[in-house]
């Protein structure tokens, strides 16, 4: 089976606004492809995060999308995992593993030493495959929030 991770370009935007709107719908949003696609043409256009696509017989099956930021604890860059999805259909084919790796092939190109991410706590199978990646989950620290 041909399997085969690229950059996510101007041209892959409708592949990966379809697969951007099946992750939010995983996560219980309203599907919504406009606003999905849009968000993502406008995060490759502007170059403020690194999206990967997963093709799997020449068709998207999965992607990644990270973004850049700062560690001020460890003087550093870090990069967040952001979003990772792997559609249904082609889940069990190692697709969420070969990203996983992109991203930490990313991390190491640029000399960054902490890929952070977050998951929902009910959702054990992203879990397993992140501690099977050597991932720690994080004890020491909560996460909060505000919304406005």
């Amino acid at each position: 089976m041909s399997t085969k991770i690229i950059k996510a370009t101007k041209k892959n935007i409708n592949e990966a606004g379809y697969l951007f709107d099946l992750y939010r719908q995983f996560y219980k949003y309203k599907s919504n492809i406009k606003a999905s696609t849009n968000y993502i043409k406008d995060r490759i256009n502007k170059k403020d995060s690194f999206i990967f696509l997963c093709l799997y017989q020449n068709q998207p099956a999965g992607f990644l999308q990270l973004y850049e930021t700062f560690d001020s604890l460890n003087i550093n860059k870090k990069l967040i995992l952001y979003d990772l999805y792997v559609e249904k259909k082609f889940r069990r084919n190692g697709i969420g593993r070969k990203l996983m790796n992109t991203a930490k092939k990313l991390a190491k190109s640029k000399k960054i030493k902490i890929v952070e991410l977050s998951t929902a706590t009910n959702n054990k199978k992203a879990q397993a495959l992140y501690e099977s990646l050597d991932y720690k989950r994080d004890k020491e620290y909560y996460t909060y929030f505000l919304e406005l």
